[in-house]
């Protein structure tokens, strides 16, 4: 995923930010999102809703560091509404056989059992990540301390562990096929931005030219707060100690409520250096911005030129509206499939 940054300071020439989802891409514009995918028969499928970035809702949304916690609840929010519009888009919930649960629930709530059973997947998704990021990561700090080891020492092997679990999860979900098909599509978007932030006309062949490797992906925000976080905890946890005498190192519990209670510091952390080191192009920044990059080869994956097709179709529907063509119930534009020039002999 690219992350979007609307600021007033960059409105002149916003970023399109996106992200994969199933069989297609999303690209989201300073005031549109667009979500294109390819059905089975070869058809090119794209949806347009209006967006208000929540900074020009409320100006405080757009302060330093507060916006970083902002716009990762408002990606999460985004991401799960768009991974269920590409389902419907492709067709893939109409021909998929609901379960006994499923039925029902729909039966009991009508419509809103789709909420509902997004709400279901909206928290194991959090209760996972807290599982894997939060609570394993903190399991050996009480004996490291008890051995000896600094407060510094201690977050250092528990953010090393986290940044493990993380290369771990991401390289293990890329060997699914349906992953590394949408890891394609991530590649896709990737390009399709790159494509129109060089200011070429936005084609398959062209933009198949530029890299998968993004210094705004969502990938490199990840790494970047997990490395951060270090540091900030490591600053907190010897203030507390400092100032009380409480060592955050030998309590679990106490360990556990702190790092998720300060997560929106450490992610407005992340983006404020994500932001800046995607802004500017020098050796030190380059040096800074790698290792996210480099993380970005397990969620990304070259495309092929249909998938490009995709990825630009939703960027230009984006940012200029949607295209002309069949338009169904659901109000979404169907391309149909270009056919192949027939070869002379």
């Amino acid at each position: 995923m690219i992350q979007s940054i609307d600021t007033k300071k960059e409105a002149r020439q916003p970023d399109i930010g996106g992200q994969a989802v199933l069989d297609g891409v999303m690209m989201k514009a300073p005031d549109a999102i667009a979500v294109a995918v390819r059905r089975e028969n070869g058809d090119i499928v794209i949806k347009r809703d209006s967006y208000v970035s929540p900074f020009q809702k409320n100006s405080i949304w757009a302060k330093p560091f507060i916006r970083g916690s902002v716009n990762m609840f408002m990606m999460m929010k985004l991401g799960m509404k768009v991974l269920t519009d590409a389902a419907d888009m492709t067709g893939a919930l109409q021909n998929e056989k609901p379960s006994r649960f499923e039925t029902w629930l729909s039966e009991k709530l009508g419509k809103g059992a789709d909420k509902l059973m997004m709400g279901f997947a909206v928290v194991f998704a959090l209760v996972l990540s807290t599982l894997l990021f939060v609570l394993l990561p903190n399991l050996p700090a009480k004996a490291l301390r008890s051995a000896g080891w600094s407060l510094f020492s201690v977050n250092l092997v528990s953010g090393f562990i986290r940044i493990l679990i993380l290369m771990s999860y991401l390289y293990l979900v890329g060997l699914m096929p349906d992953m590394r098909r949408t890891f394609q599509y991530h590649g896709a978007e990737h390009k399709a931005v790159y494509n129109h932030e060089s200011g070429q006309p936005l084609e398959p062949k062209t933009a198949q030219a530029f890299t998968t490797l993004h210094p705004r992906c969502g990938t490199s925000f990840l790494l970047l707060t997990f490395i951060l976080s270090i540091l900030f905890y490591s600053v907190v946890d010897q203030l507390i100690f400092s100032l009380t005498g409480f060592d955050m190192g030998s309590n679990y519990l106490a360990r556990v409520l702190s790092r998720l209670l300060l997560l929106p510091i450490v992610a407005g952390l992340g983006y404020e250096a994500l932001k800046g080191l995607a802004h500017a192009n020098n050796p030190l920044t380059r040096a800074l911005r790698w290792p996210g990059m480099q993380l970005q080869r397990l969620t990304t994956k070259p495309p092929t030129e249909e998938m490009l097709e995709v990825a630009i179709a939703a960027l230009k529907a984006a940012m200029h509206g949607l295209p002309e063509g069949e338009v169904t119930e659901e109000g979404y534009v169907i391309l149909p499939r270009a056919p192949k020039a027939v070869q002379s002999a």
